[in-house]
């Protein structure tokens, strides 16, 4: 299986778990609708990755904060990418189908080291920049559905294992990437630096 980094120790998390649609900006950009009901899919172990690869031309970042889940509280803290097949996504959306194709593939989950969790939830927000210029930019003050309340519902019909993981929504500014782009995801809690990782795509 598939590992993350965290506390020093690797562990398998057995799945990851991701909110579509949580940042109005993000909504608007894409030409979406603001949906009534949380929008939540999953992608498999398989899909997790260190690396950053360049899928396909239509291939799509999506910087996202991420959390560890264990002992059904979220425990710990890291960024995410969640790279979607963005063209084929449209078409599946267009003909009412599951997102897994465009969403779900390997290498398709990409994430940082993550740490322990002791800082305000409510303070966390996100940075990405390319190539030395700020993509992304987004908190959880800007979420519609706030981290306790994603967990809660995806705990009201699915079981989390230890070390599974949610990620919580994108905010506005993303788009395609090519091979040997640099970036760089932080996490800060207000002005303090939690995490930060660079990848050059492959």
């Amino acid at each position: 299986m598939n590992q993350i980094n965290f506390q020093k120790g690797k562990f398998n998390p057995c799945k990851v778990v991701c909110v579509g649609r949580n940042y109005v900006a993000h909504i608007e950009e894409l030409g979406n609708e603001i949906p009534q009901e949380m929008v939540l899919f999953v992608k498999p172990n398989s899909s997790i990755s260190e690396e950053l690869v360049q899928i396909s031309d239509d291939c799509h970042y999506e910087g996202e904060i991420s959390f560890i889940v264990k002992d059904k509280k979220l425990y710990g803290v890291g960024f995410g990418l969640d790279l979607t097949k963005r063209d084929m996504q449209s078409k599946l959306k267009s003909k009412g189908l599951p997102w897994e194709r465009a969403k779900s593939f390997d290498k398709a989950a990409v994430f940082s080291d993550f740490v322990k969790l002791e800082d305000d939830i409510s303070s966390l927000r996100l940075e990405l920049q390319i190539n030395g210029k700020l993509a992304q930019s987004g908190g959880v003050d800007l979420m519609i559905y706030r981290p306790e309340v994603v967990l809660k519902e995806i705990e009201s019909f699915m079981s989390l294992d230890d070390f599974d993981i949610i990620m919580t929504g994108t905010p506005k500014g993303v788009g395609r990437y090519k091979k040997n782009d640099k970036f760089i995801g932080r996490i800060y809690s207000d002005e303090k630096l939690l995490v930060e990782k660079g990848w050059i795509v492959q």
